[in-house]
């Protein structure tokens, strides 16, 4: 299944894409919890699904008609991993972490597919990172390795945007990852059993403008998806619906030469192998 949220008479509903149309479910299961979270945690997805499949009439809109919001707008909690791809660690003269390298993102930071990535004015080093990002369907503690994948949702495209200068002013890299709608994720949450297990060996990239800068593969990845879960689980509860965005593949802007940085006017687009592709314009902060 792949999951979306858009705006309906000015709320965030759930939805369901169904080919190029997408089911409201707000008209096609009214009787649901509103958001992926709670149909998460109170175990309705398999009535999501078949409400979907009978849906029509005004529940039925084409992809076209519809305003994307993030998936979960607003996640319980966004922990990403940082240096998790070898070739990225690689073009940044970085040693491979031993560990998870973790930090937090706030949803603040975060827009939908076709919502505008902001330039803040404070910096002129904005920068791109094309990701697979987690979303957990089941919450746990001490989650063993073995049983990760089945507390895993799905997966979605994420753009872990970055302000390069801001990332680096200290040794915790939270300033540079939280400007206000420096990053995106969506257009649709890609449920795990159409994957992969762990959604390894996708084909990940980034292009700007049309032109790629990243094209990698998950299969690069340090950590994999039931790693993280796991390593996660150990120090925190993790809540139906968060969302864990799992590190880049190399090509990022900064590491090019000469560097690259978004600026207002470029269109940025994440695609991964099975899931999709995220596009975002960029604007200047104060724009409109």
């Amino acid at each position: 299944m792949r999951l979306v949220t858009f705006l309906q008479d000015g709320r965030a509903v759930c939805g369901l894409r169904r080919g190029e149309s997408i089911v409201d479910l707000s008209k096609a299961a009214p009787g649901l919890p509103a958001t992926w979270p709670e149909i998460f945690a109170a175990g309705l997805m398999s009535e999501a699904a078949r409400a979907a499949e009978v849906a029509g009439g005004e529940a039925v809109l084409t992809t076209g008609d519809i305003k994307f919001r993030a998936p979960i707008p607003k996640p319980p909690k966004i922990l990403a991993i940082g240096l998790n791809y070898r070739s990225h660690a690689a073009e940044l003269n970085m040693p491979i972490p031993e560990y998870p390298v973790v930090f937090p993102r706030w949803a603040t930071s975060l827009v939908g597919h076709g919502e505008a990535l902001v330039c803040p004015a404070a910096s002129s080093q904005f920068d791109y990172e094309a990701e697979l990002a987690i979303v957990i369907g089941a919450g746990g503690r001490h989650i063993p390795k073995a049983r990760a994948l089945d507390h895993v949702a799905g997966y979605a495209c994420f753009n872990d945007g970055t302000l390069r200068d801001y990332q680096f002013k200290s040794s915790q890299w939270a300033m540079g990852k939280n400007f206000d709608a420096s990053g995106a994720w969506g257009p649709e949450i890609v449920t795990a059993d159409e994957l992969p297990p762990g959604a390894k060996g996708l084909r990940i990239m980034a292009r700007l403008n049309g032109e790629t800068l990243q094209d990698g593969t998950t299969a690069d990845m340090i950590f994999d998806a039931a790693e993280i879960v796991s390593a996660l689980s150990q120090v925190m509860t993790l809540e139906p619906g968060d969302l864990i965005p799992t590190g880049t593949p190399p090509g990022v802007g900064v590491g090019r030469d000469p560097q690259v940085w978004l600026k207002p006017g470029d269109t940025l687009e994440i695609e991964i192998e099975n899931i999709g592709v995220l596009r975002n314009p960029v604007v200047a902060e104060g724009a409109g």
